[in-house]
């Protein structure tokens, strides 16, 4: 006895919709009417011209061979008319709407790295069209796919090349992001900076690779920021592992370093035994939730005298960025929630990274760095603006702040 339970559904591909053939059949008729509305502006624009016995000297003549245009619909068959020239001087009718050899609407089109980018592999994506657009899809094939991410590595490339001076950038996110990509040698990986202008607007400001999270390589990455114009951030957020702090203090001295409270909390908890760990997670939520920097000093302290003894390896870990964990206190208390840790990144490429482990042994170090690319810009176009951000203004003129408040001078108050 056969236990297969699986039911074949024959016959699916030939399912019609009854709706979506209405439709079709309506779009056809429009696309018709359209480019019939075409032909006969072109015919006024020529109406002048005569022929020796006063006939049109430019006239209708039969039209192209019927060709299927692939739309979200599924495919509709359209006609081009013709023209001929009697006056010696030629003309030919090109319709806007659909132009030569276009096989496909663009709105088709844009969904082809749509589909490949949030998972659909290229092998797979002639069955995925067919289940949009119906079985008679063709013209949809993978080669599409690899057409497309040539341009792709065109608008990277442009990208990388973009002006930063139009911004006044106030706060940068860094990280380090592994694609599980290798090279000869090393582990190679992506290098991301996001930034927030004086708008409170969210945007990518490199994507690059490099190998491991060395210095030279943040150097590299900071220094092409710095030629493309970018002005020295108040803030920078990250890890505190990465070559970048030593980077930042080369190529941006001025700016402030805040480290990453949730990288920091799984480090110090990894210097502890399991069963310490549920306690010690809150006595460090205590330090950076105070709502001002002497409580966060005086929990700090707490947490040292409470777990140094039996593990110092935790305690150190805590200690090394002392002042770097307490630099968001001079910054305005709407923006804490986004500058205590660098969740602008990890967030946004934690999908990324999702759809990157399913195509890392088909991509090269470049196709998946444009991959990455793209998918930041999808992510970007949903980010919303800082929280806080009417306050931008008084960070970048240098007001100061203690405790997430303005600190008024004896100069405003006379004022």
């Amino acid at each position: 006895m056969s236990k297969n339970n699986v039911v074949e559904l024959a016959g699916r591909d030939e399912m019609i919709d009854p709706l979506t053939e209405l439709l079709r059949t309506g779009a056809q008729q429009l696309i018709c009417r359209a480019v019939e509305a075409e032909l006969q502006e072109l015919l006024a624009e020529h109406a002048e011209r005569r022929v020796m016995d006063g006939r049109a000297g430019v006239v209708r003549n039969g039209y192209l061979p019927e060709r299927e245009l692939q739309t979200g619909l599924g495919p509709v068959t359209v006609r081009i008319p013709k023209v001929r020239s009697q006056t010696g001087r030629p003309v030919t009718f090109r319709s806007a709407l659909v132009p030569p050899y276009v096989r496909k609407t663009r709105t088709l089109e844009a969904a082809l790295p749509w589909l490949y980018l949030k998972g659909i592999s290229s092998g797979e994506m002639g069955e995925a069209l067919k289940v949009l657009v119906g079985p008679q899809a063709t013209g949809l094939s993978a080669s599409t796919v690899s057409r497309l991410k040539q341009v792709w590595a065109q608008e990277y490339r442009s990208g990388c090349e973009e002006r930063l001076d139009k911004d006044r950038w106030v706060y940068v996110w860094a990280d380090g992001v592994y694609s599980g990509l290798r090279g000869e040698q090393d582990k190679l990986c992506a290098l991301v900076v996001i930034g927030v202008n004086a708008r409170g607007e969210k945007h990518f400001l490199a994507i690059e690779d490099g190998v491991r999270e060395s210095t030279q390589s943040w150097r590299e990455v900071l220094l092409k920021l710095k030629s493309r114009g970018m002005n020295v951030p108040k803030l920078a957020i990250g890890d505190g592992a990465m070559g970048f702090w030593a980077a930042l203090e080369e190529i941006y001295p001025q700016t402030r370093q805040q480290r990453c409270w949730m990288h920091k909390t799984m480090n110090v908890l990894n210097g502890l035994p399991k069963s310490a760990q549920r306690k010690a997670k809150q006595a460090l939520h205590a330090i950076w939730q105070a709502e001002t920097q002497v409580e966060a000093e005086k929990a700090f302290d707490l947490f040292i005298k409470t777990y140094e003894p039996k593990y110092p390896k935790a305690a150190i870990c805590l200690q090394k960025d002392h002042e770097e964990l307490m630099a968001f206190y001079d910054f305005p208390a709407r923006h804490w929630q986004s500058i205590r840790t660098s969740n602008p990144i990890e967030s946004t490429f934690g999908t990324i990274r999702h759809r990157t482990k399913r195509c890392k042994g088909c991509l090269s170090r470049d196709g998946m760095l444009h991959m990455m690319f793209k998918l930041g810009q999808c992510a970007e176009k949903k980010w919303r603006r800082l929280r806080g951000f009417d306050t931008l203004a008084k960070v970048i003129t240098g007001i100061q702040f203690k405790d997430g408040i303005e600190v008024i001078t004896d100069d405003q108050v006379a004022a």
